[in-house]
């Protein structure tokens, strides 16, 4: 029987089950997610940042020669 299923209904029964046992969470889902989301996208521009000053910082450095 759920040979016959595709992707598309797999996914719709999944949503009904989601709604029937998991209404009261989904909003402390979402915000879950829309902080790890904030989180990802903080992290990702700041390591994007710190390449590039660090690739600006080591440009700007002079660099030391001993004769000695």
């Amino acid at each position: 029987m759920l040979g016959n299923l595709s992707g598309w209904h797999m996914l719709v029964i999944l949503f009904v089950i989601l709604l029937l046992f998991g209404a009261p969470k989904l909003p402390g889902l979402a915000k879950s997610l829309g902080q790890s989301m904030r989180i990802l996208k903080k992290e990702v521009r700041n390591d994007d940042a710190g390449t590039g000053e660090a690739s600006d910082d080591a440009a700007k450095t002079p660099r030391s020669t001993d004769a000695s």
